[in-house]
């Protein structure tokens, strides 16, 4: 067997049950017995696809199998299935919200500056410039609304720690790399653990946000070189890493990655990269490397 289709069931769904593993099995080319990961929540179904490669394509065929069903599909070669190199997008991956838009909120901005985001994520305008007339709007406020925005209003994505301690403890590096703000993505990588973290410097003056962001910014290239540069630093090869995001300023990382996960992402990112997690937590990102329940890291 040289790949395998990894099946999750969406959180307190209870989806994934023997009927939906043969079903599955039935649209898998040489298809081994499933061995559940966390009986009733996740299992993987090793097969051959001789020929087709295409593991997208085999997927989304799964995937049609169980339309009915909120399951996740990921199929990808079982060689270097555990991976020593998670790169990381923040906002809506790692964390439920955007940080943009809520510190928007504090000036009564959330509507206008939530649909550029939402338009940008999608890919619809350019980030960078989108970044910048954002970043304006927010001029004058204080600098204290950040922790503020975080204590009251900022939540880590389900499975956030598991994932990343989990990964951690089996030898692998961790980076957050974020179009956001390095005044969130500090705090935020601390609390769920990554070994490093990379984002764009926001200006303050006078203890005020100066509606200026530094340049050169942060942004789809800059996510792609983190995960060059931190492969090649490492001494790994490509199919040694993990990347995971939700937007178009994410697809170039998640394109290069070994495994580029789309997580509850945008319809443009999410039919495009390798894996797609549509129900589960982050937590799947643990189940397509092969790790077993009893094996997180909680």
């Amino acid at each position: 067997m040289t790949h395998v289709a990894t099946l999750i069931s969406g959180a307190g769904s209870s989806a994934l049950d023997d009927a939906a593993l043969s079903a599955a099995s039935r649209t898998l080319r040489a298809a081994g017995a499933p061995e559940w990961l966390d009986e009733g929540n996740a299992a993987d179904i090793a097969f051959d696809p001789g020929t087709e490669i295409d593991t997208r394509a085999i997927a989304d065929q799964v995937r049609r199998e169980l339309a009915s069903r909120p399951i996740d599909v990921v199929v990808q070669p079982i060689a270097d299935r555990r991976k020593r190199l998670f790169v990381t997008d923040m906002d809506s991956t790692m964390i439920g919200q955007e940080c943009i838009d809520e510190l928007a909120d504090m000036v009564g901005l959330k509507a206008q500056v939530a649909a550029m985001t939402e338009r940008a994520m999608r890919g619809e305008i350019a980030f960078e410039p989108a970044l910048r007339e954002r970043v304006g709007l927010l001029r004058g406020l204080p600098v204290t609304a950040i922790d503020e925005v975080i204590d009251a209003r900022i939540t880590l994505t389900p499975g956030a720690r598991p994932l990343v301690q989990t990964m951690r403890a089996n030898g692998a590096y961790t980076c957050l790399v974020s179009g956001g703000f390095t005044l969130f993505a500090g705090r935020i990588a601390a609390m769920i653990g990554f070994d490093e973290h990379r984002a764009n410097r926001l200006i303050v003056a006078n203890g005020r946000l100066a509606g200026l962001v530094d340049e050169p910014i942060l942004g789809a290239e800059a996510k792609l070189a983190t995960l060059r540069e931190l492969t090649g630093r490492l001494g790994l090869k490509g199919a040694q890493t993990l990347a995971a995001g939700d937007g178009a300023n994410d697809l170039e990382m998640l394109t290069a990655a070994g495994l580029g996960v789309a997580y509850r992402a945008k319809p443009r990112v999410a039919a495009s990269a390798a894996g797609r997690i549509d129900y589960g937590d982050l937590t799947a990102l643990l189940y397509l490397q092969g790790y077993r329940r009893g094996e997180f890291v909680e």
